[in-house]
């Protein structure tokens, strides 16, 4: 069959997927995972229809898929994928396009620049702020400190770029003790060395001490969260960031989900002071619920964020602010787009209402929760709710007989180094029926235990 008849099958075959995920397990069964092994197969000698491929893909894949594009995954802060931003993608990766500068794709590097403005918009984050659509917040969390670490040396009058690392001063980094694995990981690669972290001492909600900080000078990046990942906490910007820059530290904002909070005009003060920040990152597969491979680096200081990370080429020089300066890929699908769909469809008043439905949501989940004897360990003040049975043991056996039961799914997470389980409402799809279903099946799982 010829390309048109292979992509046609394949959007009947997403057709009739999405049309049965409000009746999917959400985890799949045993026996779907075990037909995984129909994969397992010698790379083949020959060349083959590709609607063979496709069938096998259809066949063996989609029953092991995990729903979490329906409404009653709760585990991880996934968000299922909008139908505006579902659409723009599919489009876009009919057109193809390398989005990595103008002279590539006119129309990526246009909707990306109106997707910027949009961003800066609806955070409420300085106008003057560039932005790079990169694969995660972990890519563009690693870039931001990377950006931070090269302009801390600049304005040392070291150039890391020709001299590198050797013989420089050091650049210290500060994050909390609740700070998430990705600021870590990028520690690793970057060199800092998790041993010679600054650990900043937090409260009962994860937070930032303010007055127990390490000390900080003008050569230190201070990493702070918008939206723990366990409790959902909020570091206290408007205190801190000041500080920060008082000493002339570079101060960096994980807001991977929490950030959204200030498109929501109930949640907004929960960030107050975040403006104030040299860099933030956020997740579009989070709360703005796009497709996955869609994160953002944003930067107040656009000139160092597009030298840091400047590939122009003999035969590839772009204007400045292009996205191959922006992100650590050269050659980039315009992953902009369905972030630009997202914002398009919804609009200002659509996220204010689902960022603040998730919220509502999951305080009466917490609230359903309490009376099937549960302990709520946070003050759901966005979209966490922290829960514990009282032992590893009975939070273990809740988890495998909700997995088994298929009707919602949810994850453990530790706190404080105790077993805990942690559930997100994060998807536009989620409705309160679904809340009410999910504290309904909690409650049978715990009565059958």
């Amino acid at each position: 069959m010829g390309e048109i008849d292979t992509i046609r099958a394949a959007n009947q075959r997403a057709i009739e997927y999405l049309n049965t995920v409000d009746e999917r397990r959400v985890f799949p069964d045993q026996a779907a995972v075990e037909g995984l092994d129909g994969f397992n197969e010698a790379l083949p000698d020959s060349s083959s229809d590709p609607m063979e491929t496709l069938a096998l893909l259809n066949d063996l894949g989609t029953p092991a898929t995990v729903t979490n594009n329906g409404g009653r995954y709760f585990g991880f802060v996934i968000g299922a994928t909008l139908p505006a931003a579902a659409a723009a993608e599919r489009l876009a990766s009919a057109w193809d396009q390398c989005g990595s500068s103008f002279v590539n794709s006119p129309v990526a590097a246009r909707i990306e620049t109106v997707a910027t403005n949009w961003v800066l918009d609806i955070l409420d984050l300085p106008r003057e702020s560039q932005i790079g659509f990169g694969t995660s917040a972990t890519a563009c969390g690693l870039s931001m400190l990377a950006v931070a670490r090269r302009t801390l040396l600049k304005r040392k009058g070291w150039d890391i770029d020709v001299d590198g690392l050797v013989g420089a001063p050091e650049v210290k980094l500060m994050v909390s003790e609740t700070i998430h694995i990705t600021i870590k990981k990028a520690a690793k690669l970057l060199g800092f060395g998790l041993n010679r972290l600054l650990i900043a001492p937090c409260d009962e909600d994860g937070r930032v001490i303010v007055n127990q900080m390490p000390e900080i000078d003008d050569m230190t990046i201070v990493c702070l969260q918008a939206g723990e990942v366990n409790k959902g906490s909020f570091d206290r910007f408007s205190e801190i960031i000041p500080v920060a820059h008082a000493a002339g530290a570079w101060v960096h904002v994980d807001g991977a989900f929490g950030l959204w909070a200030r498109a929501s005009e109930t949640k907004k003060h929960l960030t107050h002071g975040v403006e104030l920040a040299d860099s933030w990152t956020t997740d579009g597969h989070k709360w703005l619920n796009t497709p996955y491979d869609g994160a953002m680096a944003i930067c107040g200081h656009a000139d160092e964020f597009a030298a840091t990370l400047n590939s122009d080429a003999v035969y590839s020089t772009t204007e400045p602010f292009s996205q191959k300066n922006l992100v650590l890929e050269f050659s980039r699908r315009a992953r902009g787009i369905p972030i630009w769909a997202a914002l398009r469809s919804l609009g200002r008043q659509g996220v204010d209402e689902m960022v603040t439905r998730h919220c509502a949501q999951a305080v009466r989940l917490a609230e359903g929760l309490r009376g099937h004897g549960v302990t709520v360990l946070n003050d759901v003040v966005i979209n966490q709710v922290l829960c514990t049975l009282g032992n590893e043991q009975k939070n273990a056996a809740l988890i495998q007989r909700i997995s088994e039961a298929g009707e919602i799914w949810f994850g453990p997470s530790k706190w404080r180094g105790e077993s805990v389980f942690r559930l997100s409402v994060s998807s536009w799809r989620t409705t309160d029926e679904d809340i009410e279903r999910a504290i309904d099946a909690i409650g049978r799982a715990i009565a059958e235990l």
